[in-house]
């Protein structure tokens, strides 16, 4: 297994730093990680190397505004450059004709549901949604207050209300978390406002999705809550599993070995 960090020129402009994971033969399927807010790709290195041991390609990359990527942090225009970004690693995946998973986590699994229900060229041939985004604990006024900044004073940042221990029930997840250079804490009212509108439509729209899904969620979830993937339960193609006790990054808790192991297992059975 070998490992390649590249920089790769979006549709858009945006220069966006991308992970490879190799496996020590040819892949045939090709994971494409989709990182949360805040974060970026590296953070997601165990992940990589779990999946290309075991025969999988592995891709992630840092969103515009995360990471080594180009932007201005946390910002967005429009929620639809997170789609075009997608859209152009998801079709870099597939070249040579390789299977493709898309693995969303928290925000990208948001952007992963986004794409899936409104998009309908270079989708993938499954999905897993780790925590997506589809709701968050954060008050109502608080809500309201991001899409009336959004507007009036976009590139206003504010701090994600979050705790290291609301991440992983390890406590050096959030250590490492908060010690992170390329970790930004602080989001624009324009992004927040974005993730809004998006949660909003990507609900009224989930009757679309037709691509074989995997969702994982902690029930100790206080940053997505566990019932934000409810409305995901029984839709057709879909399978929801809930790991009790565990909290937001479930490939970050002391068994994400196991947890990626079922993870692995569906794929198996669903590409």
């Amino acid at each position: 297994m070998n490992s390649e960090i590249t920089k790769e020129t979006s549709r858009s402009g945006a220069h966006l730093l991308v992970r490879s994971w190799h496996p020590e033969d040819t892949a045939e399927t090709v994971i494409v990680i989709v990182h949360g807010i805040g974060e970026h790709s590296g953070r997601y290195e165990h992940v990589g190397e779990y999946f290309a041991s075991r025969g999988f390609e592995v891709q992630s990359y840092d969103h515009r505004g995360h990471g080594e990527s180009s932007g201005k942090r946390l910002f967005i225009v429009e929620w639809g450059e997170y789609l075009l970004d997608l859209e152009d690693r998801l079709s870099a995946a597939r070249i040579g004709g390789k299977k493709v998973v898309m693995y969303g986590h928290s925000l990208g699994g948001l952007i992963g549901l986004s794409y899936l229900v409104t998009k309908r060229e270079a989708l993938p041939d499954a999905a897993v949604l780790s925590a997506p985004s589809l709701d968050s604990n954060e008050p109502g006024w608080k809500k309201g207050a991001a899409r009336v900044l959004g507007s009036l004073t976009p590139s206003l940042a504010v701090p994600l209300a979050l705790k290291g221990d609301q991440l992983s029930r390890d406590p050096s997840v959030g250590e490492e978390y908060f010690a992170d250079p390329l970790v930004n804490i602080h989001a624009t009212t324009r992004l927040g406002s974005e993730i809004l509108n998006a949660q909003r439509d990507t609900l009224a729209r989930l009757g679309s999705l037709a691509v074989p899904t995997l969702v994982i969620h902690g029930e100790a979830d206080t940053i997505v809550p566990v019932e934000a993937s409810e409305p995901l339960q029984g839709l057709p193609g879909v399978q929801r599993k809930t790991y009790a006790g565990h909290r937001h990054e479930l490939h970050n808790e002391p068994e994400w070995q196991d947890i990626l192991g079922d993870v692995h297992l569906w794929i198996q059975s669903n590409v």
